[in-house]
């Protein structure tokens, strides 16, 4: 095959009936139209804020083409500043959106971005997002302390039994906006449901009218789960957690259909919540291809970990999909699978101690770790190489008063568990140790 006179590398056009998905991983698209780096055995990083235009002419037709996807698709990007798009996002991008299934993926600075700008596109005055009620604390503190000020009503359910949209939901409602598994206690929720109760409800109501399902799918990463297999229509992530994988960059993703692509561009350009070039070319060069691998020594290790906190009689409770005691195991077998359909139950676990002041006990065992473990890491943050514990009440989810925890689906003194890649025998040892010096 040869492009502009020189010879390039042909692909099979049936990539994904030929090669495993931890082989697309690594490889990606090795011929695209958003640089031309077929002759890098690494995609080259960009580190230019502007771009050279050759003419006014070609100026003209770049802004042209911002944000008009579907007039000119087929197109050579015309680059013209990095807020509007830069290669190493567009290949990323690109990729992104391959892994999970979607039709198109938009890149921002954040996780927190991420999910700014889907829902501030989906959104309006006067409309309201129905939540599950087990969140992640920063989405919360969104949810509380801004959303009001635009008139947007938010509606905190328990979404673990998915027939309770149809008692909250009203003529408002636009969103439906939940995480599986819920951070930080791991609650699953049946995504095939939720679909399916949703396009029930919409086949009555007016295209501008209907309601969008979201799910924030970064504690699974699309190694473990891609929830718009089972019908819903955007999934975000926090590319700083198991996608990037190595806790050096942070970054976000909106992954959906392809006609919402130009107003998410036009979002992220006028709100200005970017990903820096070099962040994105770090998660397209280390964190996507590896994510297989990393995924499923965390995933076994997690199993094993879990296994042992369950026996521990200090332990008042574990809750992890892939031990048998978990609730909602039967959902997590049908939903969390990896990309050859082996269960993956994740690298998050969710635990708590015995004890009359389960704040106290908490606290004197993650700090007990934050001074004697080698394998362990008081940090927040997960999907690292390191194993990293947080205490959610007082840390990422502190915007929730004590009072509300319970209601909010959170233990006073849970212990949320990020697993990494460390030998699952050493992280069970330091565990051991701990636990004795409670």
């Amino acid at each position: 095959m040869k492009k502009d006179g020189k010879k390039t590398k042909s692909i099979p056009t049936n990539v994904e009936e030929n090669y495993s998905m931890d082989s697309r991983l690594i490889n990606g698209k090795n011929i695209t139209n958003k640089w031309d780096y077929s002759h890098h055995v690494t995609a080259p990083i960009s580190s230019s804020t502007t771009f050279r235009l050759d003419s006014v002419n070609r100026g003209a037709q770049g802004f042209m083409q911002f944000a008009h996807t579907k007039e000119f698709k087929h197109t050579d990007p015309i680059y013209i500043y990095d807020r509007l798009g830069e290669p190493n996002k567009d290949i990323l991008e690109e990729n992104l959106a391959y892994v999970e299934k979607g039709e198109t993926a938009v890149s921002f600075s954040s996780g927190m971005g991420a999910i700014s700008a889907v829902l501030g596109v989906l959104t309006k005055s006067g409309d309201e997002i129905i939540t599950h009620r087990t969140l992640y604390g920063c989405t919360i503190s969104l949810f509380n302390n801004w959303y009001p000020r635009y008139n947007i009503g938010i509606v905190p359910v328990d979404l673990t039994d998915p027939k309770t949209i149809k008692q909250v939901v009203t003529e408002k409602t636009r969103v439906i906006y939940f995480e599986t598994p819920a951070n930080p206690n791991l609650d699953l929720i049946d995504l095939k449901e939720i679909s399916s109760i949703v396009k029930e409800i919409n086949k009555n109501r007016n295209e501008d009218q209907k309601i969008v399902t979201i799910v924030d799918n970064t504690f699974a990463t699309p190694f473990c789960q891609r929830p718009l297999e089972f019908g819903i229509d955007f999934v975000v992530h926090s590319l700083t957690k198991g996608i990037g994988g190595f806790g050096t960059d942070m970054g976000g993703v909106v992954i959906g259909p392809e006609k919402y692509r130009d107003i998410l561009l036009l979002y992220r350009k006028d709100f200005g919540a970017v990903l820096n070039t070099k962040s994105a070319w770090a998660i397209l060069t280390y964190g996507l291809p590896t994510v297989a691998l990393r995924q499923r020594r965390q995933v076994e290790t997690a199993q094993k970990v879990a296994e042992f906190l369950e026996k521990q009689p200090k332990v008042k409770f574990v809750n992890y999909p892939g031990l048998k005691s978990n609730k909602n195991q039967k959902i997590a077998k049908k939903q969390m699978r990896d990309f050859d359909g082996n269960f993956a139950p994740g690298s998050m676990i969710y635990f708590a101690l015995k004890g009359d002041d389960p704040r106290r006990i908490g606290a004197k065992f993650m700090d007990w770790i934050a001074d004697n473990a080698y394998t362990m890491t008081l940090a927040v943050s997960l999907g690292h190489t390191r194993t990293l514990i947080e205490h959610p009440a007082s840390m990422t989810h502190s915007v929730v008063p004590p009072e509300n925890l319970e209601k909010r689906g959170l233990d006073l003194g849970g212990v949320r568990l990020a697993v990494g890649l460390e030998s699952a025998e050493d992280i069970i040892k330091d565990l051991k140790l701990a636990l004795k010096n409670i």
